[in-house]
């Protein structure tokens, strides 16, 4: 009994490491798809030209859809740099940030000395696209 308790417990800790791994991941695939789709909209060539809060608008409304969160009410932060309704040639440069709270660990992470894993983990992503 003492034996399985004690490799269960560490099946498990590795288990759940590898499920909150996954979930980071996850997590920074989707600001980096959410940061491409906006920058992607934003060089767009259309009439009129999508504003700045526009494209924030695009990556924020995707982060919604697709980021798994732990926390209620957490959503991502984007910043556009603002395009000339004429900016043919000129970088669009979207950068998406969010904070990843992790399911399991959360806790006891905190408790770890020296602060080595951070709390909340922050991701970011930034895509740069010319408009042609």
């Amino acid at each position: 009994m003492v034996e399985a308790a004690i490799v269960l417990s560490l099946f498990l800790v590795l288990m759940f490491g590898i499920m909150e791994l996954g979930l980071v991941m996850y997590d920074k695939a989707v600001i980096t798809n959410a940061s491409r789709e906006a920058a992607r909209s934003g060089i767009a060539l259309r009439s009129p030209v999508l504003t700045t809060a526009q494209i924030q608008n695009v990556a924020t409304n995707y982060c919604g859809t697709y980021v798994v969160g732990f926390k209620s009410g957490q959503t991502c932060t984007t910043t556009a740099i603002p395009q000339p309704p004429d900016a043919y040639g000129i970088p669009l440069k979207v950068t998406v940030t969010y904070n990843y709270y992790y399911a399991v660990f959360g806790n006891l992470l905190t408790l770890l000395p020296g602060g080595t894993f951070p709390y909340p983990l922050a991701l970011s992503a930034t895509t740069t696209m010319y408009m042609e």
